[in-house]
């Protein structure tokens, strides 16, 4: 079966990839912790890209456009909230949350703010003040109005699986840098990558981050006559993945690194530091495994080897 993307949908990756390095990648990402004109000018990177015109819940080419665009902005560890503009209502900025400790990452950017849980419960933003934590530097505390209405299940699903490709750009990067790095580095006369047991870690990392990415693509090409409750599923699958995987892959690279891994002059630390939000946020890995428990028990979590709830 051939899993790869459409050839436009593989330049457009290219270039964007190629536009948002540009802007410096994690080194520019840790300036942006103290200079907001860092953002800024991501922000004017994604319209010069034509980001905010793509038109993400139509299914189509421009879904598959917003996932590689997603993947390159966390390959990056780009400083800006491109999740949330993609799915914008009406202006504002959608955000996922957790009702119970409301944060918002990049909450104080100008502009307005539309809140909603992964139940599709509809608040009212007010943003607080900027803490400058060291992971999710650009977390925002918020406090959120009783809910309001509800936002549509494919626009919650949609910022689940758009966030999970921007966390595959992040392991992806994260896994490179280790790779290069093993390879480069000698101990006791040779180079790390000819110890079997570093070679062993870098497989599973490597083995990890393919499945990723193979599940992402699959998840955006599901059909969308499917019902809601397995579409639904397979966001939270795909999430929960990513997550795993980027807790998997983000250990090794900081093990194989050692000390340098864990200072900012090593971009590990920045993509680190900038893409627990996505890690932890809406909900951490254990919350989505228990969410998925009525589904697997339903049906509606597909496998290999379960039965297919009809449309």
């Amino acid at each position: 079966m051939n899993t790869e993307l459409p050839q436009d949908i593989s330049d457009f990756a290219a270039v964007s990839a190629k536009r948002l390095a540009r802007l410096g990648g994690p080194p520019a990402a840790l300036r942006a912790e103290s200079d907001d004109s860092v953002r800024d000018a991501a922000g004017d990177a994604l319209r010069a890209l034509g980001a905010f015109e793509l038109d993400v819940r139509s299914g189509s080419d421009d879904l598959l456009a917003a996932a590689v665009l997603c993947q390159s902005a966390g390959a990056t560890a780009l400083p800006y909230p491109l999740v949330e503009e993609l799915l914008a209502i009406d202006g504002a900025r959608l955000s996922l949350v957790n009702p119970e400790a409301p944060r918002i990452d990049h909450g104080d950017l100008p502009g307005s703010w539309i809140a909603a849980d992964v139940d599709g419960n509809r608040y009212r933003v007010q943003p607080g003040a900027r803490q400058g934590a060291k992971l999710g530097p650009f977390l925002i505390p918020a406090t959120l109005s009783a809910p309001e209405a509800t936002v549509p299940f494919a626009d919650v699903n949609l910022h689940l699986v758009l966030g999970s490709w921007r966390i595959l750009g992040a392991v992806q990067q994260a896994l490179h840098i280790t790779t290069e790095h093993v390879r480069a580095r000698v101990q006791f006369g040779k180079p790390l990558a000819d110890f079997q047991a570093v070679r062993f870690a870098v497989a599973d990392a490597a083995v990890a981050v393919r499945g990723l990415h193979e599940l992402a693509k699959y998840t955006l090409c599901r059909p969308e006559s499917l019902p809601v409750q397995v579409l639904s599923a397979d966001a939270l699958v795909l999430r929960l993945k990513a997550a795993d995987t980027a807790r998997q892959v983000l250990r090794t690279a900081h093990q194989l690194l050692g000390a340098l891994g864990f200072c900012d002059e090593s971009d590990v630390s920045v993509l680190d530091r900038h893409t627990q939000p996505l890690i932890r946020l809406p909900l951490g890995p254990e919350a989505l495994s228990l969410r998925l428990v009525p589904d697997v028990r339903d049906g509606y979590f597909e496998t290999l080897f379960s039965r297919r709830v009809p449309a």
